[in-house]
């Protein structure tokens, strides 16, 4: 028996190498096989970060847009007009009070 056993192993061993280049064809399959898989990994996790990228820059978009109109409500000249005479005490100078500064 043991004599049949090492007979089919040299036999295995001989028909491997008989058929070298089609080991190393599917060798070479099966790590394209594991290569797809693992960029497939990689893109659904990159794809995935995007959409929560995107999302982010919306809600900063929004946010930017409500700055800005905060920010011309706040500035407009009746309101800063308005908290300058009544906070500040502040009043228009008259014509006669007022220095013309010319530079040169």
């Amino acid at each position: 028996m043991s004599q049949s056993s090492l007979n089919l192993g040299r036999i295995v061993l001989q028909d491997i190498l008989h058929h070298k280049w089609l080991v190393l064809l599917g060798f070479i399959v099966l790590l394209n096989g594991v290569a797809v898989v693992i960029t497939t990994d990689a893109t659904r996790k990159l794809t995935s970060k995007w959409d929560v990228l995107l999302q982010e820059q919306d809600k900063l978009d929004i946010e930017w847009r409500n700055l800005l109109l905060e920010e011309q409500s706040l500035s407009e000249h009746s309101r800063v007009t308005r908290i300058a005479s009544k906070q500040l005490n502040m009043a228009r100078p008259l014509p006669k009070e007022e220095i013309v500064i010319r530079t040169k």
